[in-house]
């Protein structure tokens, strides 16, 4: 019986009765293009390129798209629109990986918050709804602008090149809805050395999160693996076995009793970096960070017989960081206070 990711031969009836529902493959495997696989009756109703994001691991749906627009994906042997709906029991042949040009971040102007500056690092508070780096979907403008690298780029002209051309000088990164102290290598040596601190977690980063509800405990641990949602794509989840290690510490400052609700005023720290680790593991103790959508946060407060209150970004803030200077040793230690869009919320539902 061919299997999803197993090649059908020519002539061969796929047996459409099989239930292979669950089954994904990798377009990175060494197994050789065209793939073919077999869609169930379990799949009737889909689009193809939702269909196409479940049964490819480790992609995204502007990548499926990017394939499909290329006629790499064939349906029953004929090129196919992304939007066409299944029935079921159609033959699905993917001939080759997406064809995309390497991106290369350009500079441009942006202010930018600078805390730090020598001739080996920098260290910036990052706006929130500012994007670390260029990532892949949409148009190539679209994907080089508004960066945090870009505004790198423009200021200082030269970056690090461990990370690659479109991630120069990046160590570590910050949501796009986080603000706060990120740090920035301007030669590869100091990349190195800052990314060997970051690995033997001598780096330390302290966030200040605002979540739903009260914690039952004033400090506590969560160690829970991380990985990425099968059928949400941009979330993550502590739901899937085989993730990678995460461990996020915290300790509550303050608990709020308000007319919106209750909240709880976290200090949080991280032993590892993971995408989106804070959110989903507050997230998994049914405690969202406040403002975050994605993991369950309302998206709007009401109180009665008053206006509803929203805060369009997540409550979660890098205060804090401290390093070892990549070329002295030195101890560094730089922090910087909740931006005023958060502390003009938190005094709102606090009642100040």
């Amino acid at each position: 019986m061919p299997g999803l990711g197993a090649p059908v031969a020519v002539g061969e009836t796929p047996n459409v009765a099989s239930n292979v529902s669950t089954v994904r493959f990798s377009m990175t495997s060494k197994e050789p293009f065209p793939r073919s696989f077999v869609a169930t009756a379990e799949d009737a109703g889909k689009r193809l390129d939702q269909f196409l994001v479940i049964r490819i691991a480790d992609t995204s749906r502007a990548r499926v798209q990017r394939l499909i627009e290329e006629e790499k994906v064939l349906v029953n042997d004929r090129a196919a629109k992304t939007s066409l709906r299944l029935r079921g029991g159609e033959r699905i042949t993917i001939l080759g990986e997406v064809k995309s040009p390497p991106l290369r971040a350009m500079a441009e102007e942006i202010r930018l918050d600078l805390v730090y500056e020598d001739d080996d690092l920098a260290v910036v508070n990052k706006a929130a709804g500012m994007m670390v780096h260029a990532g892949a979907g949409a148009t190539e403008d679209e994907r080089n602008r508004g960066t945090l690298v870009n505004a790198l780029l423009y200021r200082f002209g030269q970056l690090s090149g461990v990370g690659g051309e479109l991630r120069p000088g990046i160590v570590h990164r910050l949501d796009k809805a986080t603000s706060g102290l990120i740090v920035v290598a301007k030669n590869d040596e100091a990349h190195r050395k800052l990314a060997a601190q970051f690995a033997r977690r001598v780096v330390k980063k302290t966030y200040i999160a605002l979540v739903h509800g009260w914690l039952k405990q004033d400090r506590g641990t969560i160690s829970s693996s991380i990985s990425r949602d099968r059928v949400r794509r941009t979330r993550m989840t502590t739901q899937r076995s085989g993730g990678r290690e995460a461990i996020t510490h915290y300790t509550v400052q303050q608990r709020i009793d308000s007319k919106y609700g209750k909240f709880t005023l976290l200090e949080v720290g991280i032993d590892t970096g993971r995408t989106h680790q804070i959110r989903v593991h507050l997230a998994s103790l049914r405690h969202p960070v406040v403002g975050d959508t994605l993991y369950g946060a309302p998206r709007e407060m009401t109180a009665k017989n008053e206006a509803g209150i929203s805060l369009p970004r997540n409550f979660l803030h890098a205060a804090a960081l401290q390093l070892q200077h990549p070329r002295t040793g030195e101890a560094l230690s730089f922090a910087r206070p909740l931006p005023e869009e958060l502390q003009g919320f938190l005094e709102k539902v606090a009642g100040k």
